[in-house]
């Protein structure tokens, strides 16, 4: 990149991975970084939950939204384009579709544990630029089923094991001790 873009403050490749891939709170589910994300869904799926059921009035949102944010994320909401209005999902009507976001991340945890298995050196063939591997590993193991299962059938299919989220959990912790120094 350097050579592409000329010098742009980062010493090497490893400062580089470790600046694209910080740990920051925001406000933001979309900009979110793979810790914080899941944690986002998880507030609106616990305040959509309330609403549903009848614990938490429409009106209330934004204060109890608030109040949640901060204390998960440290974070005061300092206008409501980064508190309860960021998503379309409730004004359009779209409610329960939250999970479906943290429920395809740990999908993908189960499918990088069982695709690494499976291809020992995945890292180093991506790292030469070769996605062949990968690429292939889900046409046989994932994709050929297309809608023959349920969703988690196929992902039990495909790894060999029933679906958890400890995969992505590991992956988290491995990457992130690893760029954190922990």
């Amino acid at each position: 990149m350097s050579q592409v873009f000329g010098d742009f403050g980062v010493p090497d490749a490893e400062a580089f991975y470790g600046t694209v891939n910080r740990v920051n709170s925001g406000y933001i589910r979309t900009e979110a970084d793979e810790i914080h994300y899941n944690l986002h869904v998880l507030l609106r799926f616990d305040l959509e939950r309330a609403m549903i059921c009848g614990d938490l009035e429409v009106a209330d949102l934004p204060d109890a939204w608030n109040e949640r944010f901060e204390a998960d994320f440290g974070l005061a909401v300092d206008k409501p384009s980064n508190g309860c209005l960021q998503d379309v999902h409730w004004s359009v009507g779209l409610f329960g579709y939250f999970p479906t976001y943290s429920l395809g991340n740990v999908y993908a945890g189960c499918l990088n544990k069982a695709m690494h298995a499976a291809v020992p050196d995945l890292d180093a063939q991506f790292g030469a630029g070769d996605t062949s591997a990968a690429t292939g590993w889900l046409k046989d193991n994932l994709q050929r089923f297309g809608g023959l299962y349920k969703p988690q059938e196929v992902i039990e299919k495909a790894c060999g094991f029933r679906p958890s989220q400890t995969p992505l959990l590991q992956y988290l912790e491995r990457k992130f001790r690893d760029i954190y120094k922990l």
